[in-house]
């Protein structure tokens, strides 16, 4: 019975495995969305009624770096630079360029600074 014990051991990962991929996760940079209106000015919704390839005005903001996807889900809201085609997003055309935010995460969203 000691024998099956021990060969158990050996097939259960180790829980620092797991605990260190965990951390990756969490090590992206966050900029408040206070923040970003304040260099880039106030936004506006985006809405896509095309599909993305075929909107020349989309293909515009996102070479000058000018749109943001809000992503909806169960916990907070929280943005990404650039546009990210998912289920449960908004885009938000700036007037000005996020380019200094690109890579962060972009938390605390005021909807009271979004224009419809």
């Amino acid at each position: 019975m000691v024998e099956e014990l021990s060969e158990r051991r050996h097939l259960v990962p180790p829980l620092n495995r797991s605990a260190s991929q965990g951390l990756n996760l969490l090590k992206v940079k966050t900029a408040r969305f206070a923040e970003v209106v304040e260099r880039c000015g106030e936004p506006q919704t985006y809405t896509v009624w095309q599909k993305s390839a075929d909107d020349p005005q989309l293909k515009k903001l996102v070479a000058q770096n000018r749109i943001m996807t809000i992503r909806r889900g169960a916990g907070a809201d929280f943005g990404e630079v650039g546009f990210h085609e998912a289920k449960s997003t908004i885009y938000l055309q700036f007037p000005k360029s996020l380019k200094r935010f690109a890579g962060q995460r972009i938390i605390g969203i005021k909807w009271e600074h979004v224009k419809p």
